[in-house]
């Protein structure tokens, strides 16, 4: 039982390892490792090649939750105060939900609050140091373990410098924002990957040349970068190019491992509008990539964050943005949105089972930084910011549902 969880994911390894006896834990990482050193060197020609749709009739459905009774939980509200772009973490007791944010449109003093209940109800704003009131930038969370089983969540804080703080007692306290390295970027990080052995992370962001360096770059085009750390997640390497482009802006990354543990994919917004969302894999832990190719309409859009499901699907919650040739003929346009589909699905680029209108916002587009957690009865808890009264400034909502509760609200998709 214990190798196969192991070699099924690696996050679910270091869980593992926090639960069992020293014996029990060597033996899983040994098994793990073992296996990460069959996978391929380098990608092959194969792979590397845009990768053919289906031909079969899409089979996607549509749910709308907007107004959907017991699903809805305000986290946090301020009148007058534009709250945005929150990220959670879940501990592994399965019920504390820790979610950080600003208070400003992607920069602002950061708000920091905890669930301990699985998210139906929320603490009051907890204290933080106070250079966390000097972010410029979007905060993001993420659980990382070093090599000799020691866990820690650590937030990042983007712009020039990219700068990190840390908690070594499950979010109790963090210590203050500290420059990372000469280097910074947007919405730093995008996902924060476990690969190859334990205590070594994979990180990804992008910038458009204004925060890469202390001097905006004078030729602009957006970058996707890559940076890695051997020590559980406190140094972190000078991050290298995946993808550059002036016509094309990939940007957001969000990844997903496959169920065997052997291919990464990393979905990525198109920020200048004349495409679908793109998809980039790797099958060497991160060291190289695939071109990128399109997505789906049901899958385009921003900041895509994912998390399997208990039966085996994946949910994937992100902002509903089109193509401009695509705007008119999408439903949930501007809205806070969730896919549920499965692996195949992104290894071959099919529109998947269910698109879902979380909430609607309502102002444009402003809304969908999303934290997904799944709790261990298969409940989702995901968490975001919107316009969800007409005047007000944005605030601060988690929804929480099974995926099974959804099949009776399913309607086909246009």
């Amino acid at each position: 039982m214990v190798t196969q969880r192991a070699y099924r994911s690696k996050i679910q390894l270091r869980e593992l390892q926090a639960k069992l006896p020293t014996c029990w834990q060597q033996l899983a990482v040994t098994l793990a490792v073992a296996s990460l050193l069959t996978l391929p060197s380098a990608i092959c020609a194969a792979e590397t090649k845009p990768i053919a749709k289906r031909t079969t009739p899409s089979q996607l459905q549509l749910v709308d939750l907007d107004s959907t009774p017991g699903v809805h939980v305000v986290v946090d509200r301020e009148a007058g105060q534009y709250l945005g772009h929150p990220t959670t973490c879940l501990l592994e007791d399965g019920k504390t939900i820790l979610c950080v944010y600003p208070k400003g449109h992607g920069k602002g003093g950061i708000v920091y609050k905890r669930s301990s209940d699985g998210g139906k109800t929320w603490s009051d704003r907890l204290a933080t140091p106070d250079n966390w009131e000097t972010s410029r930038e979007v905060p993001t969370l993420h659980r990382v373990v070093d090599a000799g089983g020691k866990k820690r969540i650590i937030m990042w804080s983007g712009l020039y410098p990219a700068r990190l703080a840390v908690s070594e007692d499950d979010g109790r306290t963090f210590s203050p924002l500290r420059k990372v390295g000469d280097w910074g970027g947007i919405v730093v990080m995008g996902c924060v990957e476990p690969v190859e052995r334990p205590g070594r992370y994979l990180a990804m962001f992008h910038d458009d040349g204004r925060f890469f360096r202390s001097t905006p770059a004078k030729n602009r085009s957006f970058t996707l970068y890559k940076t890695f750390s051997d020590d559980g997640g406190l140094t972190w390497s000078d991050p290298e190019s995946v993808y550059n482009a002036t016509d094309r802006h990939l940007c957001e990354p969000g990844c997903i491992r496959s169920p065997d543990g052997k291919t990464l994919a990393v979905l990525l917004r198109e920020n200048a509008r004349r495409e679908n969302s793109h998809i980039i894999y790797s099958t060497d832990e991160g060291r190289t990539f695939t071109e990128p190719v399109e997505l789906p309409l049901s899958l385009t859009g921003d900041r895509h964050t994912g998390k399997y499901l208990p039966d085996g699907r994946i949910f994937i919650s992100f902002r509903c943005r089109s193509p401009k040739q695509s705007v008119a003929k999408r439903p949930f346009e501007g809205d806070w949105v969730g896919w549920i589909g499965r692996w195949e699905d992104l290894r071959d680029r099919t529109e998947g089972e269910l698109f879902i209108r979380l909430k609607d916002n309502k102002k444009g587009y402003d809304t969908a930084y999303p934290g997904v957690e799944v709790l261990p009865d298969g409940t989702v808890v995901t968490t975001t910011y919107g316009h969800w009264d007409v005047g007000e400034q944005p605030y601060i909502r988690s929804v929480r549902f099974k995926a099974e509760q959804l099949t009776t609200l399913a309607t086909d998709a246009p």
